[in-house]
């Protein structure tokens, strides 16, 4: 009988259930209740901050961040090309343009290729970095920390210091990821930039089904934020809005899940290691193929498992082996379609892309739930070597 493997599932524990009858029985299922306080509070402390803001989603997050850093329509802002699209999406939301940028081996930003960017493309006028080609102001830049690896942050924050860019780390698949090594040892994913955001869809290490969190040590950041996303209430009794807001707040049925997801992350954490390098004994010999690692400057969440496919070695394509395994019925997916290639982004500006092209060709993610069995693993591997030709 063919099994049913699939990529990243929520591995969610029965005694959440006491947390959700609660929200049942005192009628808080919506943005209201304790649980999205305490979730907020649980998520500053195991992050080292004082303070969050919940919200609906992850990508309502980056939007609110990005018009509290002061991103204007007209402004350009500098953003990975190899990412998942509502990491770019925001930029747009804000009538911004995005920049594109090429990714190094970490699959996150290349800082090299940053720093020319703003070397030779641009000139830095009254405090401002200005794009040569177009004219228009640079504000930001979206530091997205790819499948849990970090970027080389040291050096991005360098250049955004240097350019007087806002620094926006989308930490949205990097939950408890952490430099280990550097100038920022200790510090976690999302706390180094001007602000970070993080997201609990069902396919993350956490889950609350959807919802995101924005952090920040600036405490004016967070306040913005909170305002924003209750619609900008400034008076709930008489409904006084003084600003265009959002109805972004995270539900009580959310934080409910959440309050009890968090203390089972570092477990969670441990339980991706060891899957992952389970995989690394199981296919190492396997020619042509490879599990790619996370930087050694970091303790990555492993949240996401790249897997490399030398169509030339191994004597079949990523694609026909992709096809096939989930015709065995293990679920896996390429990474994305770089977004400098979507319809809806051509055209744009994409400064020297082609580590990203590489990864785009190659790259397959292997099912990486915590849940995921030992058998399950060694099922995979061997699909893998059987398929070699």
């Amino acid at each position: 009988m063919k099994r049913e493997i699939p990529l990243s599932v929520p591995n969610l524990n029965i005694e959440i259930v006491e947390n959700l009858r609660e929200c049942i029985e005192t009628g808080w299922v919506s943005t209201g209740g304790r649980f999205i306080p305490e979730f907020e509070k649980k998520i500053a402390d195991y992050v080292k901050l004082e303070d969050a803001v919940s919200t609906q989603s992850g990508t309502a997050g980056l939007h609110v961040a990005l018009r509290v850093l002061g991103v204007a329509a007209g402004d350009e802002v500098i953003v990975p090309t190899l990412t998942f699209i509502a990491a770019v999406n925001p930029v747009r939301y804000m009538g911004a343009v995005p920049v594109f940028m090429d990714c190094d081996e970490t699959f996150c930003m290349d800082p090299d290729k940053l720093q020319k960017f703003c070397e030779e493309e641009c000139s830095f006028d009254n405090n401002q970095l200005i794009n040569k080609k177009t004219g228009h102001r640079i504000s930001a830049l979206i530091l997205v920390h790819i499948f849990g690896n970090l970027a080389r942050i040291t050096k991005i924050k360098e250049i955004t210091d240097k350019y007087n860019l806002r620094l926006l780390e989308d930490a949205t698949e990097a939950l408890g990821s952490f430099y280990s090594k550097g100038e920022y040892e200790g510090s976690f994913a999302g706390t180094i930039g001007d602000m970070g955001v993080y997201s609990f869809n069902a396919n993350k290490i956490i889950s609350t089904g959807g919802g995101g969190m924005i952090v920040s040590g600036n405490k004016e950041y967070l306040d913005q934020s909170r305002y924003l996303s209750i619609t900008a209430k400034d008076d709930s009794l008489f409904f006084l809005h003084n600003e265009v807001g959002y109805n972004y707040r995270m539900l009580n049925l959310q934080a409910a899940l959440g309050v009890s997801q968090i203390d089972e992350l570092e477990k969670f954490i441990q339980i991706k290691k060891q899957n992952y390098n389970r995989y690394q004994e199981l296919l190492d010999g396997i020619e042509g193929v490879s599990l790619l690692p996370f930087a050694d400057y970091a303790r990555p969440n492993y949240w996401f498992y790249s897997f490399f496919v030398d169509e030339e070695r191994f004597g079949l394509s990523r694609d026909q082996l992709m096809y096939d395994l989930i015709e065995q019925g293990i679920q896996c997916r390429p990474v994305w379609k770089l977004i400098h290639t979507q319809k809806s982004y051509s055209g744009l500006e994409a400064y020297r892309i082609e580590k990203a092209l590489w990864y785009e060709k190659n790259i397959i993610n292997l099912p990486c739930s915590t849940n995921l069995k030992q058998t399950d693993i060694e099922y995979i591997c061997n699909i893998i070597k059987e398929k070699r030709r």
